[in-house]
């Protein structure tokens, strides 16, 4: 067998927080566009089923379990979507809360002068006890 071939890729990355957002955008619209492509697809393939598809014809003729068997593909179908479609718009509430115009965090300033504690002394307290003698008393 031969080695496996590597290819020098170089890890440096450079880009600015706004491309990072725009990214994450195209992603989440491509993701969006995916998703309408199935969910055609599935119209389409009730149209098939059903003989309604343009420029198809068919002599299949679906009897009702086959027509409920095909419902029920196309409804588990739509049902993943709708979850995909709630975490799309969760990434999506993310990235448009994201502030592009903030810049990354600086290093840390150096520590404040130490001030007085600000207020007057508090009233006397009790005097404790001495030894075991006070306990008896």
């Amino acid at each position: 067998m031969s080695q496996a071939n590597i290819p020098n890729i170089s890890p440096n990355i450079s880009i600015t927080r706004e491309d990072a957002v725009n990214l994450l955008l195209s992603s989440i619209a491509l993701e969006e566009l995916g998703l309408s492509h199935i969910i055609n697809a599935e119209g389409e393939k009730l149209q098939y089923v059903l003989g309604t598809l343009p420029g198809v014809s068919t002599t299949f003729q679906p009897t009702i379990t086959d027509l409920l068997t095909i419902n029920e593909s196309v409804r588990d179908t739509i049902n993943v979507i709708g979850k995909k479609e709630w975490i799309l718009n969760e990434k999506l509430e993310n990235v448009l809360g994201t502030d592009v115009t903030r810049g990354p965090t600086g290093p840390q300033g150096p520590a404040g002068t130490t001030g007085s504690s600000g207020g007057p002394p508090g009233p006397q307290g009790n005097t404790g006890l001495k030894d075991q003698t006070d306990l008896k008393a």
